[in-house]
C-alpha cells in the first residue's frame, strides 16, 4: 500500500470555494488560505440548526505509541455517511509540530481516510499555532517588561505562574532562568517552557463562545500572586486587547476537506494528556449548523479525551454527542493483554482476549455518562479474520454493544459504510437524545458553597474513570488546593487531569485494566481564564521530550514536495 503522503499526493482535491458552495458558504465571506484552505466567519454559526443536527464522539481504548488510528476512524465515518447519502462534516483538532517531528507522527488520518491537504495541516496551518504561541509569549514578555519598568518602586510578585511556550519537543526548556546578564537583561527569575498545546490561550481559543468572551477570559488569567497574597491577572497589564489582536484570525475555524473532498473543519489543538483535548467549541458549533452530522474526536483514550469532552467542553458548550463511537485495534488489545510490543502484529486469540479487560473498562466509564456507544473495530492487515470474529463476538454479546469493522484506511468510504450505517441506525433507534449530566462529578455550587470541592471531583475522577484505590496529593498541590478552595471564583470549575495516555494508573507501563493502585497528584495548575484546574498526575511533563529517533529523520523535500510524513 502507498505511504500517506503518497496517497494524499495523488487525490484530487476541489477548490476551497467548491466545498464552501457545497455547505451554503458564499465564497465572498471566506478568507482564503491558498487553494484549499479558508477560514469562515463565525456569523455561520445558527442555534436553530445546531438543534437539528447529531453529534458524534470518537474516542478510542488506551492507545499505544503508534496510536489507535482515531482520526482515521473519524474522517472514514464522515466518508461512509456521504457515501450513503447524509451531509456530514469532520471536526477536528489541528497537529501540533512536537508530535509531527517526535514519535507520533501527524494528525490527518491516514491510508485513503485522511483531511488535505495534509502537509499543510500537519505543518504551519494557517498560523492558528503560531497566533497561540506569539500571544502566549507575548504575554510573558509584557509581565517581564512590567517588572523591569517598575524595578525601583515596587517589589516583583512573590511568585510567577505564568510560563513560556513553544511548539515542539525540547525537554532542556523545561526549566529556565531567565533576565541573566546584568539588569539591562530583566530581572533574573525562574521559568520554563510548556508545548504550546498545553498554553492556556490554547484552551481559552478552543473553550471561547465568542470574540467577547475571548477577552472576557483572557481578561482573568492568572500570571502569578502579589506579596499579600493577592492576584494578579492579565487585565492588569492593560494587554488584552493587543492579545485578542494576535488572536484575531486565530479564532476562525479552518475550512479543509478530506481524500473524498467531503467537507472537514479543523481547529485548535490541545493535547489530550496535559490539557484538555478537544477542538474549539466554535468548530464544533459551525460544523452542526453547516451539516445534519459532525464527526468529532477527543484525543488518546477514553479516560482523557472522552472524560475531558464530556466534563468540560460540553459544560461549556450546553451541548451532549447524541452517540460515541469507542475504536479498537487487535494490536492495541494485545499489548494491553500483555503481549510484548515487539510481537502484537502476530497472530495472538488468547493475548487479544485478555486485553478485552482495557476495553470492557472505558465501555463501563461511558456508561457511566449515559452515552449510547458503537465499537469501532479499525481492521489493519495483519489482522487475522479469527481474531475479528473473537472482538465483534465479545463486544455483541458480552457488552451488548453493536460492533462494525471499519476498513476506511484500505478502502476510503467504501470501507467505512456499514459503519456510518451502524451510527445512523444507532442514533435514530433513540428518537430522543440521550440524556446526561454530573456523572463523575459536580460543579454545581449552593449558596452554602460547592457541592464538591475541587480534590473531590478530582478523586472523583481518579476513582471513577481511573479506577485507582486511593489518591495521593503531595504537600504543595495540597496547598495549592486550599488556597483555591477558599476563592468562591473557583468553585464551579470542572478538573482537568494530566496524566500518561498509555495506562489508566498514573504510570505508563501498566497496560490493561489495573486496580488497586495509588495514584499521585503531584501539582496543580489554575487555568483561571479557560475556567478549569489542571492537576498534573505523577511525573507527567508539559513539555514532551524527543525520542531517539524521531520521525523529523524522514522527513524532506523532493521536487518541490513534502514526503515523510505520517
Amino acid at each position: 500500500m502507498l505511504a500517506d503522503f503518497e496517497i494524499a499526493n495523488k487525490c484530487h482535491l476541489e477548490p476551497i470555494e467548491n466545498i464552501a458552495a457545497s455547505l451554503g458558504i458564499k465564497v465572498e465571506d471566506l478568507e482564503p488560505y491558498g487553494r484549499y484552505s479558508a477560514k469562515v466567519p463565525l456569523k455561520y454559526i445558527d442555534e436553530q440548526k445546531m438543534k437539528k443536527a447529531r453529534l458524534v464522539l470518537v474516542t478510542s481504548i488506551s492507545p499505544t505509541k503508534a496510536g489507535i488510528g482515531k482520526t482515521t476512524v473519524s474522517i472514514g465515518v464522515a466518508l461512509g455517511l456521504n457515501k450513503i447519502g447524509k451531509k456530514a462534516i469532520a471536526v477536528l483538532r489541528e497537529p501540533s509540530l512536537g508530535p509531527c517531528f517526535g514519535m507520533k507522527g501527524g494528525a490527518c488520518g491516514g491510508g485513503y481516510a485522511q483531511v488535505l491537504p495534509m502537509e499543510k495541516i500537519n505543518l504551519h496551518f494557517n498560523g492558528d499555532f503560531h497566533a497561540v504561541t506569539s500571544a502566549h509569549n507575548m504575554i510573558s514578555a509584557m509581565l517581564d517588561n512590567y517588572f523591569y519598568q517598575r524595578r525601583k518602586e515596587i517589589a516583583p510578585l512573590k511568585k510567577v505562574l505564568w510560563r513560556r511556550v513553544m511548539d515542539v519537543n525540547d525537554r532542556s526548556l523545561r526549566t529556565i532562568e531567565t533576565g541573566l546578564g546584568g539588569i539591562s537583561n530583566g530581572i533574573p527569575q525562574m521559568s520554563g517552557f510548556d508545548i504550546t498545546p498545553a498554553s492556556e490561550i490554547m484552551a481559552i481559543l478552543c473553550l471561547a463562545t465568542s470574540e467577547q468572551n475571548l477577552y472576557e477570559r483572557i481578561d482573568n488569567i492568572l500570571l502569578g500572586y502579589r506579596e499579600d497574597g493577592s492576584e494578579f491577572l492579565c487585565k492588569e497589564l492593560g494587554i488584552t486587547g493587543s492579545i485578542v489582536a494576535l488572536l484575531m484570525d486565530a479564532i476562525k475555524p479552518n475550512l479543509v476537506q478530506t481524500t473524498e473532498n467531503t467537507p472537514a473543519i479543523i481547529h485548535g489543538g490541545p493535547f489530550a494528556n496535559i490539557a484538555h483535548g478537544c477542538n474549539s467549541i466554535l468548530a464544533t458549533r459551525l460544523g452542526l449548523s453547516l451539516g445534519d452530522y459532525v464527526i468529532t474526536e477527543a484525543g488518546f483514550g477514553a479516560d482523557l479525551g472522552a472524560e475531558k469532552f464530556l466534563d468540560i467542553k460540553c459544560r461549556n458548550m450546553g451541548i451532549l454527542p447524541d452517540l460515541v463511537v469507542l475504536v479498537a485495534t487487535c494490536n492495541g488489545l494485545k499489548m494491553h493483554g500483555d503481549v510484548d510490543e515487539a510481537h502484537i502484529k502476530e497472530p495472538n486469540l488468547e493475548g487479544l482476549r485478555r486485553g478485552f479487560a482495557n476495553l470492557d473498562q472505558h465501555v463501563r466509564n461511558l456508561r457511566q455518562w449515559k452515552r449510547n456507544i458503537i465499537v469501532a473495530f479499525n481492521r489493519f492487515a495483519n489482522d487475522t479474520d479469527e481474531e475479528v470474529a473473537c472482538l465483534v463476538d465479545h463486544c455483541r454479546n458480552e457488552l451488548g454493544l453493536p460492533c462494525v469493522v471499519n476498513d476506511g484506511f484500505m478502502r476510503g468510504g467504501e470501507g467505512a459504510r456499514e459503519l456510518a450505517q451502524a451510527v445512523v441506525d444507532e442514533i435514530d433507534s433513540h428518537a430522543n437524545k440521550p440524556e446526561g449530566g454530573d456523572a463523575i462529578y459536580s460543579t454545581t455550587v449552593h449558596a452554602d458553597g460547592p457541592e464538591q470541592t475541587i480534590k473531590q471531583r478530582i478523586e472523583a475522577v481518579v476513582k471513577k474513570v481511573y479506577h485507582a484505590a486511593s489518591v495521593i496529593f503531595t504537600e504543595e498541590a495540597l496547598s495549592m488546593l486550599e488556597g483555591i478552595q477558599r476563592d468562591p471564583y473557583y468553585w464551579d470549575f470542572p478538573v482537568c487531569i494530566a496524566k500518561t495516555q498509555f495506562s489508566f494508573s498514573d504510570d505508563p507501563k501498566k497496560y490493561g485494566c489495573p486496580s488497586g493502585f495509588n495514584f499521585t497528584i503531584s501539582d496543580i495548575v489554575i487555568n483561571r481564564g479557560a475556567h478549569f484546574i489542571v492537576a498534573i498526575a505523577g511525573k507527567m511533563m508539559r513539555m514532551p521530550g524527543l525520542p531517539k529517533l524521531p520521525a523529523a529523520l524522514h522527513i524532506r523535500v523532493e521536487d518541490g514536495k513534502i514526503v515523510g510524513l505520517s
